[in-house]
């Protein structure tokens, strides 16, 4: 009896280390993600580089993408996946309901800096109500949820210094 439970001990502990193994291996091979684009954000270049998809706040501060050309045409010179990351970026922005018309405010922003519409929608801090989860769905946007964090490495860019825990993060997130 107790060599039994010796055993499955074992057998529990190795299929622990196995998922955990076959977790980073996913996270290594799917794509990157870089959050928080926004041109008053310290942007590590390295990591945009590494990144597949940028997720752009097209009007953080009120203060629209469009007005920075040159960022603007930096970015998509990158030839990344670029989507919409909220429309100020505020904690709770997507908690409560929103209209439609909200959201397009902040996609002509973005179309008046990068020349298209994103399709591709992540919710500030992944908060989003039901409500608005259908409103985007009906706008045809693929939305970035929470267990996308789980698979695929997401980077940040911050406004704070670059002693932040964001990027203390990005440096984690690099070693897994």
């Amino acid at each position: 009896m107790n060599c039994m439970n010796r055993r499955i001990k074992i057998a529990i502990v190795l299929a622990f280390i196995i998922i955990v193994f076959i977790f980073l291996a996913i996270r290594l091979i799917l794509p990157s993600q870089m959050d928080d684009v926004n041109p008053s954000r310290l942007c590590d270049e390295r990591l945009l580089a590494k990144s597949s998809v940028l997720m752009v706040i097209p009007l953080l501060g009120n203060q629209s993408i469009a007005y920075n050309s040159s960022w603007c045409e930096h970015i998509k010179g990158l030839n990344k996946t670029i989507g919409m990351h909220g429309i100020y970026h505020t904690e709770d922005e997507f908690m409560h309901a929103n209209n439609e018309e909200s959201i397009r405010i902040g996609m002509e922003e973005f179309n008046r800096c990068f020349g298209f519409y994103p399709n591709i929608f992540e919710a500030p801090q992944l908060y989003l109500s039901e409500e608005n989860e259908k409103i985007l769905g009906e706008m045809n946007f693929t939305i970035i949820k929470l267990q996308s964090r789980m698979t695929h490495k997401t980077y940040h860019c911050t406004d704070y210094e670059k002693k932040s825990w964001l990027v203390k993060l990005n440096y984690l997130n690099d070693f897994i």
